[in-house]
């Protein structure tokens, strides 16, 4: 066998070993909000009106009520942004919420704490698999939801969190 022979099957050999991108790639309708029933567990990804995906999904250990101070393991309600795209996460990927706001800050500072921070939608790490509420204020679904989310949500997506 040539040289470039065996350079080109062990190359296809490779290719055929690696594992499946968490990168998705996704041509459909742009996402314009993201709209989340907290004590249904239900989010939507909208186009305008439109629902375009549904996903359930875990909270944090205290899921009743809105977030307020650092550590309460509550999630925000209210109005934000999807701020940021961690490729990185260890949770599998995530998308960042823009909490705190003005408002929060305000709030937990009138109770003398600080807001907290780092709220994401993320996926679930496997020792979390069929765990209830297990996060510490962030919106867990599976690893394989995650993935189709990330490719269908930009920055600067709307989300609103209710209730």
């Amino acid at each position: 066998m040539s040289r470039r022979g065996m350079l080109l099957g062990s190359a296809a050999l490779v290719a055929g070993c690696a594992e499946t991108s968490r990168f998705l790639a996704y041509d459909g309708p742009a996402v314009t909000g993201i709209l989340l029933f907290k004590l249904d567990r239900q989010m939507m990804l909208l186009q305008d009106s439109q629902v375009l995906k549904r996903y359930e999904f875990e909270l944090g250990f205290a899921p009743l009520g809105p977030k307020q101070v650092e550590g309460d393991g509550r999630t925000p309600e209210g109005q934000y942004w999807i701020d940021r795209r961690n490729p990185n996460s260890a949770y599998h990927l995530s998308l960042g919420i823009s909490y705190p706001n003005a408002d929060d800050v305000a709030r937990a500072r009138a109770m003398g704490r600080p807001p907290g921070g780092e709220i994401f939608i993320h996926g679930t790490p496997e020792r979390y698999l069929g765990a209830r509420d297990w996060t510490a204020g962030c919106i867990a679904v599976t690893n394989e939801e995650i993935e189709e989310i990330y490719s269908m949500v930009t920055v600067g997506t709307p989300i609103w969190i209710m209730p």
